[in-house]
Parts: structure tokens; C-alpha cells; sequence
């Protein structure tokens, strides 16, 4: 009788300590979006709730079943008779089709775990058209590009490219290349005739050891259509590269002797007149190491400056780098007042500076 006792005491206490819980009480439990678009971005429904129980709410955790939707929730207690509200937002994009998705409620409630369910159906975007493959215009040949880049070639070293050519008419088109002849460039297609909605591809090689040039280096080919020979921008092929030293089979104990170039970077030749010509700069320079250091090429692409120096200096010895300077533009007007900067390059054997850039300033008065 006694022990039935105390199981009726604990039954009833465990039910006292359940009416001074908190109680969660929804509106809703469950949404449906119905036909939503994707193009038109996330959607959100609230759901609203209320604490129906003796003591304060407090929502621990709100947890979506995937990443593509996203509750926010009231941290701070809801007291008794308060209510409070929970919004969930679903992102539609790249999914399309029926959805259905469960949000998953941590409390102190008597009921600890509640859960809220929302679903719908994703209309896709309308199909976006495809990007235009082979942009270039060539008369009847379409081409992804008319620019190659070799980027940087060791001497010595062969690096090849390729550009697809497309046929988009209804006839078949004859292709061939006409080179400029310059040494180390050589190109090849893969169809001479293209059939109506046939591609092939043309084929770029340059060898930096048939080319003698160290630096920037640059071509043009020029495509031919159906026999046409048209050496205009239309039908060209710009292939540009730059062919630097190869020290990779250097051995340790020749770079201990390899030449070693100690130039300034900056050459300032201060205020100058408007108008005036071969303005002269002579820069010292050493080679600090034993071997003879060779200036393979000073690249200058600017009008306004020449550049010179000794082509080869031994060990321990100065050379001289020359700058001219005109202060006179293109038409042979003088230059405008203001501050100019210009940059040239040094192509060397030093295996530690075989590019090396020189700034050149000055300002006309």
C-alpha cells in the first residue's frame, strides 16, 4: 500500500512540475509555397507560436534540414501568454522541382522537440542562351579568337597553341595561313575544308631557338577564306611571346662565377626643355661576378627614348648604358608640360637579374 503510495505522490508531482513548464502553441505547423519562380530569388513565411504555460519559453536551437533554408528565432524568453515568431527563408536557386523541408524546434517545453515542415515547387529560370562560342569573324569562318599568347618561353624551348575555327553557313569554307615569315612562328589547321557545321582547329607553334630574339616577340598571320587573300585586321592572328634565358641546367658550382649585372633601376634626367633632342644619360654598370656578362637585348618600346650599351663587359669590369631622350612627340611638336615615367628593359645572362627593368623619368618645363 505504501509503495503504491509513493508512486501516486511521484505521478502527481511529476504533473505539477509539468503545468509550471512552458507550453508552445502554433498557429501552423506546416506551409505550402505553392509554384514559386527561381529567377524571383528566396522566399519566407512566418511561423507564429505562443507560450501557453506557467513559466518562460526558451527556444534552444532552431535547425534546418538543409542548407538551402534558414529560421531565424527569437533568443530572449518568452514569457507566459507572450507570443514570438519564427521565420523561415527558402533559397530556390539551382533547385528546381518539388521541395520539401523540416525545421526542427529545441526547447524547455513540455514538448521539447516540435517540428515544422514547409514544401512547394520550383519553376525554373528560362533558358538563358549560349554564350557565343566563336565570337571572330572571319567572312565565312567563325574563330573563338585571333589572339595567341605563348606567355614565357625558355631559348631553346617549343610552345604550342590552338584556336578552334567553326563553319556556321550552309557551304563549305577553304582555310589556309599566311605566315609573315618571321623566324620560330609556324602554323598548320587541322581541315583545309570545313563542311557546314564542321569545326577544326589551327594549330601555333613557336620555336624559341629558331627565333634568335631574347624578350618580346610578335607576329602576325593572316587567315585565308575560300582563296581570299585579305591582309587587313579582319583576317589577322596576332601570336605574341617572351623568349627569356634558360638557366635551368646551370650547375651550383657555375653559378658561383655566373655574371652578375649591379645597375640603377631609375634614370632621372630632371627638367628638361620642351622640343630638345638626343638629351644624353650615360649609366655606369658593373658586372660584379667572373664570367663575361652579355646584354642580350634592351627592349624599348617607347618613341621618345633610344637605349644603347656594351654588349658584352668581363668579369670585375663597368660597362656604359645609354639613354637619348626627345622631348618632341610624333607630329614633331615639343611635348606638353608635365612629369613623365617610362620603362625599358635589360635581357641578360645573369642568371639572378636576366630581366632587368629600368625606370626613366623626366619633366618637361
Amino acid at each position: 500500500m505504501k509503495k503504491i503510495f509513493a508512486m501516486l505522490s511521484m505521478a502527481l508531482v511529476a504533473v505539477a512540475m509539468m503545468a509550471q513548464q512552458p507550453v508552445i502553441t502554433f498557429e501552423k505547423t506546416e506551409h505550402d509555397f505553392g509554384k514559386i519562380n527561381e529567377a524571383d530569388g528566396r522566399v519566407s513565411v512566418v511561423f507564429s507560436f505562443k507560450n501557453e504555460g506557467m513559466s518562460a519559453l526558451i527556444l534552444s536551437n532552431v535547425r534546418a534540414s538543409c542548407g538551402c533554408t534558414t529560421p531565424s528565432w527569437p533568443k530572449e524568453p518568452i514569457n507566459p501568454g507572450e507570443t514570438g515568431e519564427i521565420t523561415v527563408t527558402y533559397n530556390p536557386n539551382g533547385r528546381p522541382g518539388h521541395f520539401s523541408k523540416t525545421i526542427t524546434i529545441t526547447s524547455n517545453a513540455t514538448e521539447a522537440t516540435k517540428k515544422l515542415f514547409i514544401k512547394g515547387e520550383v519553376i525554373p529560370k528560362p533558358a538563358q542562351p549560349a554564350p557565343n562560342s566563336y565570337p571572330v569573324k572571319m567572312g565565312a569562318l567563325s574563330m573563338k579568337s585571333q589572339n595567341v599568347n605563348f606567355g614565357t618561353v625558355k631559348k631553346g624551348q617549343v610552345v604550342t597553341r590552338e584556336i578552334e575555327y567553326a563553319n556556321k553557313t550552309n557551304e563549305p569554307v577553304n582555310i589556309a595561313i599566311m605566315m609573315d615569315g618571321t623566324k620560330g612562328f609556324d602554323a598548320d589547321v587541322t581541315l583545309m575544308q570545313v563542311k557546314p557545321n564542321e569545326t577544326g582547329k589551327m594549330l601555333l607553334s613557336f620555336s624559341s631557338k629558331d627565333n634568335k630574339t631574347y624578350g618580346p616577340v610578335e607576329m602576325s598571320a593572316y587567315v585565308i577564306v575560300n582563296d581570299k587573300i585579305v591582309k587587313t585586321d579582319e583576317y589577322k592572328v596576332t601570336l605574341k611571346g617572351e623568349v627569356v634565358e634558360d638557366f635551368s641546367q646551370m650547375t651550383t658550382q657555375k653559378r658561383q662565377t655566373a655574371p652578375a649585372l649591379q645597375i640603377p633601376t631609375t634614370v632621372d634626367f630632371g627638367v628638361v626643355a620642351a622640343g630638345k633632342k638626343n638629351i644624353k644619360k650615360h649609366v655606369a654598370f658593373t658586372n660584379n661576378n667572373a664570367d663575361q656578362l652579355i646584354v642580350r637585348r634592351i627592349y624599348n618600346a617607347n618613341k621618345h627614348l633610344q637605349c644603347s650599351a656594351n654588349g658584352k663587359v668581363n668579369g670585375g669590369k663597368k660597362g656604359t648604358f645609354t639613354v637619348s631622350l626627345n622631348t618632341i612627340d610624333a607630329n614633331g611638336k615639343p611635348l606638353t608640360a608635365g612629369q613623365y615615367t617610362r620603362q625599358v628593359t635589360l635581357y641578360t645572362n645573369d642568371p639572378q637579374r636576366s630581366k632587368t627593368v629600368i625606370t626613366i623619368k623626366w619633366t618637361v618645363k
